[in-house]
């Protein structure tokens, strides 16, 4: 059976077809009538052949590589019987396939033998030879033939072995380019009978695995027995498909057993032809741990080694799945955000804001549970997933323990911070909820930062509800100013130390109508600030207000001043400066005429780039003032730094005077502080002839409230700059402010 699947491998390998033997046979003109004429003669060479087959081994006897083939008489003999057979077969036929294989094998076995070619075609010119002579007799034209043939078979044994030296070169070449490929790329070779399963490997392919070659045993199963049993039914799968036509080569990855019990990434690639396949096996443990630190480094933050966004979102469908199976116990997300942490970034540097954000890192994991997971969502944004809870309260338990955690101070090298968080949490719920885990984390958050700072806050529906309002509400603040709903009342600033007030400046406060409705301040102004409309809104207050102020100035007001409330994100607009002036000389308006009002948490954000924007304004002329004085808990430092004009009081120390001593303390040293730095003070909130009897006792020149006027649309306020209307107080019961004093 074995010698019968060589031979057919043979016929396979030389393209010998039935189409292929027809072209071999009529290119040497072979016809029928040529087997009827050796047929008619073959029982009567059968004498002939005898006798030759004893002269031709005779004759072979005198050549040494060809004697010691034949010493061995058993060999001789079967060799004479093959002879004996080959050449009855030549005269009688047939001459079919089974002809054919038959040639193959006697041809296989004097390979095997050792019989070279060269021998081989000069048995056939002496059996030529004599047959030429047993059919024609001895005669001069016989021995003529004779001597043709053997320079004719010398001419074939010429080229024969041209042709085979040729491609016995081109194969060495092939094989050393393929050796020198072999050891450049440090692969292991493999080969398998897949019809008798044997496996052969080379000692490169036993040497990955820290072996010698004959340790390995020489079938499928022993190859097979050493893969990673996680990764052996996918290389079955891979290979399968590839003997089915699946797929066009195996090429495939996965882990195999070495010798020291460890398991080596490898890449087995190969091709199957017939019953045998065979390939290389690369080792690439290397790329593989370059293609792990590459998923590491995809899924983790650099900075502190935790889960990124991406590597959460993974953690965060592995919960999901989880929290479907039948008696799952409860799951939470918690958002942390650190408070004011972008100050620690302007004032300290960038370098202590990253040590900072690796002590809170490793802070917040000392509060965790093994199996807990803790990431960094980005910036100063934490996020964190605690499963297998037996109570959503446990999640808030971790919160607090988080919070208490972070309160303690930080060292970092000569400093010591204390740092704050805000903490929004939620049950992690796979069905049933109609935000996903991570928005509804967020929206408590948010709540928990609207409370003060390290606050904890649970998500509701109702924040959900509160979402989409904000969300609707930015919707139509973006629209607002195109569809002109906004517009500007002024309250009067008046003048009160020189005996009856007089109104020397107006405040430009936005109004919103939406549809029939008056939208609150306190609600649609945050928005504009959080959405970031605030500049172009900002824009248009600025030059609505300056144009307005300038129209009253041409109408008899030309002392008449402005003040705008001006906007963080305003100021830290590149080009703000540059707008303003643009603004400034588009409308006609003095840049003395206008007041800028910025406030306390203004001042301390970015005090570089604030400074140098403010002075810059102030070189253009436009006065600054500081709102909302004392509640910001600014220091005596910024107020010398920074080019201020003006320090308004803010009304909550206002509105508890004359009565409350401590309000009336702060709101004494307020004015003091301003006036001994040179400082404009105005009071805020003034609602009450008692408040503005104090003021003037200690000083304050200039005041603002309802006590006044509540503010104004601009042909209201024209009202009173034409002396058709009054201020409030003066309608009112005048108080001892009005009886003359001078102040």
């Amino acid at each position: 059976m074995e010698l019968k699947g060589q031979l057919e491998g043979l016929r396979a390998r030389i393209g010998l077809s039935n189409r292929e033997i027809d072209q071999r046979c009529r290119y040497l003109d072979w016809q029928a009538l040529d087997a009827e004429r050796l047929n008619r003669h073959a029982d009567a060479m059968e004498a002939v052949h005898l006798a030759f087959v004893e002269r031709l081994y005779a004759h072979l006897d005198l050549f040494p590589p060809l004697a010691s083939i034949l010493r061995n008489p058993a060999t001789l003999a079967r060799l004479k019987a093959s002879q004996l057979d080959y050449y009855k077969r030549l005269w009688s036929g047939p001459y079919d396939p089974d002809y054919v294989l038959n040639r193959l094998r006697v041809g296989l076995v004097h390979q095997h033998v050792g019989v070279d070619l060269k021998w081989y075609l000069g048995a056939y010119r002496l059996y030529l030879a004599q047959m030429v002579e047993s059919l024609l007799g001895d005669s001069d034209a016989t021995r003529t033939l004779g001597s043709l043939l053997k320079v004719v078979f010398f001419d074939i044994s010429l080229a024969v072995d041209t042709y085979s030296a040729a491609q016995r070169q081109a194969l060495e070449d092939s094989e050393a380019r393929f050796a020198r490929a072999l050891r450049g790329a440090h692969d292991g070779i493999w080969d398998w009978d897949l019809a008798h399963d044997r496996l052969y490997v080379s000692e490169r392919w036993a040497s990955m695995l820290g072996l010698p070659r004959d340790a390995l045993g020489e079938t499928s199963a022993a190859w097979f027995a050493r893969v990673h049993p996680d990764d052996l039914p996918a290389l079955r799968q891979a290979i399968d498909a590839h003997l089915r036509g699946d797929a066009p080569w195996l090429s495939h990855e996965y882990r195999i057993r070495q010798q020291n019990g460890g398991y080596l990434w490898v890449q087995v690639r190969g091709v199957a032809e017939g019953q045998r396949m065979a390939g290389s096996q690369s080792d690439i443990s290397q790329r593989k741990a370059t293609e792990h630190q590459l998923s590491h480094a995809a899924r983790h933050d650099p900075l502190t080694g935790l889960a990124n966004r991406l590597r959460l979102d993974e953690l965060l469908q592995q919960a999901l799945q989880r929290q479907l199976k039948p008696g799952a116990r409860q799951a939470a997300l918690l958002f942390i955000d650190l408070d004011r942490f972008k100050l620690i970034n302007d004032s300290l540097g960038h370098a202590v804001g990253d040590r900072v954000l690796v002590e809170v890192a490793q802070r917040l994991k000392r509060c965790l549970r093994p199996g807990d997971h803790l990431a960094r969502f980005g910036g100063d944004e934490f996020v964190v997933l605690l499963d297998d809870l037996a109570h959503l309260g446990d999640a808030e338990q971790v919160a607090k323990r988080m919070l208490e955690s972070l309160h303690q101070p930080l060292h970092l090298d000569d400093r010591t911070l204390v740092v704050s968080a805000s903490i929004g949490f939620t049950a992690l719920q796979a069905e049933g909820q109609t935000i996903d885990a991570l928005q509804a984390a967020d929206l408590a958050l948010y709540r928990a930062k609207e409370s003060g700072k390290a606050q904890i806050a649970r998500f509701s529906q109702d924040l959900q509800t509160a979402a989409k309002q904000r969300l609707e509400l930015e919707s139509a603040l973006a629209q607002a100013l195109a569809r002109q709903e906004f517009f500007l009342h002024y309250q009067p600033i008046c003048r009160v130390d020189q005996g009856q007030p007089r109104l020397v400046a107006v405040e430009a406060l936005l109004r919103w109508r939406q549809g029939d409705a008056l939208v609150s301040p306190a609600r649609f102004i945050p928005a504009l600030e959080e959405s970031g409309e605030i500049i172009a809104v900002g824009d248009w207050v600025l030059r609505e207000a300056c144009r307005q102020t300038r129209a009253w100035q041409r109408a008899g007001q030309a002392d008449l001043r402005c003040s705008v409330n001006l906007s963080s994100r305003q100021l830290h607009q590149p080009g703000f400066a540059q707008r303003l002036r643009a603004i400034l000389a588009e409308t006609g308006l003095d840049p003395a005429s206008l007041v800028l009002e910025i406030t306390e948490s203004l001042l301390m954000q970015d005090g570089a780039d604030t400074l140098a924007c403010l002075r810059e304004l102030a070189c253009q002329g436009v006065r600054l003032a500081l709102d909302d004085f004392g509640t910001g808990y600014s220091s005596l430092g910024y107020l010398k730094r920074f080019p201020l004009h003006i320090l308004k009081v803010d009304r909550s120390f206002i509105a508890g005077v004359p009565d409350d001593a401590e309000l009336r303390t702060i709101s004494r040293a307020i004015i003091g502080l301003g006036a001994s730095l040179g400082l404009e003070v105005i009071a805020e909130g003034v609602e009450s002839p008692a408040q503005l009897d104090f003021l003037l006792d200690e000083d304050c020149r200039y005041a603002q409230g309802f006590w006044f006027s509540q503010p104004r649309a601009p042909d209201h306020l024209q009202r009173l700059l034409d002396g058709e209307d009054s201020l409030a107080c003066l309608l009112g019961q005048p108080s001892r402010t009005f009886e003359g004093a001078q102040r």
